[in-house]
């Protein structure tokens, strides 16, 4: 995206704010959230080309607050003042009609502040004509299936009390599997804001060699406890599970909490295990959905302790908690998991036999209260017998307690970490992701 174009929607966006407080009644408090996006996607299947096109996307949310009440609407933002003023406006009416049918909302949290904040990061991404040819010359002779996506994305914020905040970041996104003839795969993402051509090219040759590994006849393993290597893909997978009932602090005061015991510090987790939310990263914005900012580092587990949950202002309210800039759902938006001291060249000795676990899906809390995750192996699994791969494994049901594989059982996390990204699309392309490194385990639970 051209940079005047960039800096048109900006001011497109900041006179419809400015505008809005000029006719906002004197009762009313309202915010505008903004979600946009120009972004080129590309479809791969046997390495060809199955669908490519450019999406030019945009949203505007308007919420109105009166007498303890709120109410919003979602329109189109086209960037063209004309058009989505005439539809702000006569949303704003809408509003006004609807808002005093509503229930009083105890908990509604008013815009305050004087916030401000400005993030625009340019990257170096691919040329829409140099992406098939970028991404296929190396796969050429492969099974190669995936999506590629890239461009601009833009979040914005504005509100009653004349609070504004931009970010706006060129990313792009690479999912893709490679295929046995047999069907078996290797899962592999490859994301940034500048595109490196010899990254790309070694991320795929690493990915061959477990695609030969997979040749192999898969072994089929009894249900029992298995030293384990997680590569960083599927601790991404474990760790984003705190996401859903853990670090939240409404989880925790309504007993929801995959964290509650660690919180009562009725056990805690091993020392090696570091977890904060880390915006430095410049991944995602630091401002949630009242205008607040996070700190650019907020530590959540230090040395196996819980020292931090999320707490939004709603939240807040409600407990008489302290907010510390977290999202309305309360969840992780850009983690951190401290590296440890396990070196590349060291994990398959150092598990000796057990499992090479490269991918998880299925996750699910199935004893929230104990923290136990239950889920599925996947992609490029391997059984390892004296440090050295033998054979895939079929796919295996895992069982098992953060407060073990996090805990008494970690035996230590790798001194490398990978970025591993967000990567849905579903109504617009997610931003973010975690930075985590791999980590080896002791005795692991699989039960089918």
């Amino acid at each position: 995206m051209k940079i005047d174009d960039l800096a048109a929607l900006e001011t497109s966006f900041n006179q419809l704010i400015e505008t809005l407080i000029i006719k906002k009644n004197s009762t009313e408090e309202f915010t505008v959230k903004l979600s946009s996006e120009r972004s080129q996607f590309t479809r791969f299947n046997h390495a060809k080309v199955r669908q490519t096109g450019h999406v030019a996307d945009g949203w505007i949310e308007l919420t109105l607050m009166e007498n303890q009440r709120s109410s919003f609407r979602q329109f189109p933002f086209t960037g063209n003042w004309e058009i989505d003023w005439q539809t702000a406006y006569q949303s704003l009416q809408e509003l006004r009609q609807e808002i005093g049918l509503l229930p009083i909302d105890p908990y509604l949290v008013l815009p305050t502040g004087n916030n401000t904040s400005r993030e625009v990061h340019f990257g170096k991404l691919l040329p829409i004509d140099e992406v098939v040819p970028s991404i296929v010359q190396v796969v050429t002779e492969l099974d190669f299936t995936g999506i590629y996506a890239g461009g601009v994305v833009i979040k914005g914020y504005g509100d009653s009390q004349g609070q504004k905040h931009w970010f706006a970041t060129d990313t792009f996104t690479l999912d893709y599997s490679l295929f046995t003839p047999s069907g078996q795969a290797v899962k592999g993402t490859f994301a940034g804001s500048n595109w490196d051509e010899s990254a790309y090219i070694q991320k795929i040759s690493q990915d061959k060699k477990q695609l030969e590994l997979l040749a192999f006849s898969p072994k089929e393993l009894p249900r029992g406890q298995y030293k384990t290597y997680f590569a960083p893909a599927a601790v991404a997978d474990l760790s984003m599970m705190l996401s859903w009932g853990a670090v939240s602090e409404a989880d925790l005061q309504q007993g929801n909490s995959a964290l509650a015991i660690l919180s009562r510090k009725d056990k805690v987790l091993s020392p090696k295990f570091n977890l904060k939310e880390n915006f430095q990263l410049g991944l995602v914005p630091r401002f949630n959905a009242w205008g607040e900012m996070a700190e650019p580092e907020l530590p959540i587990i230090e040395k196996g302790l819980l020292v931090n949950t999320l707490i939004n202002s709603r939240t807040a309210k409600e407990y008489q908690k302290t907010a510390n800039g977290a999202n309305s759902s309360e969840t992780l938006r850009a983690p951190e998991i401290t590296p440890g001291n396990l070196e590349f060249a060291e994990i398959l000795p150092r598990l000796d036999t057990g499992l090479y676990v490269s991918n998880l899906h299925y996750l699910n809390w199935s004893d929230r209260p104990n923290g136990r995750i239950t889920g599925m192996t996947r992609y490029a699994c391997f059984w390892v017998e004296n440090g050295e791969i033998i054979a895939p494994i079929e796919n295996l049901r895992f069982d098992e307690s953060l407060y073990r594989f996090w805990g008494d059982n970690l035996v230590d996390f790798t001194n490398f970490q990978e970025f591993i990204p967000e990567v849905g699309t579903y109504e617009s392309r997610e931003l973010g992701g975690g930075l985590v490194p791999g980590m080896l385990v002791e005795d692991f639970t699989y039960t089918l």
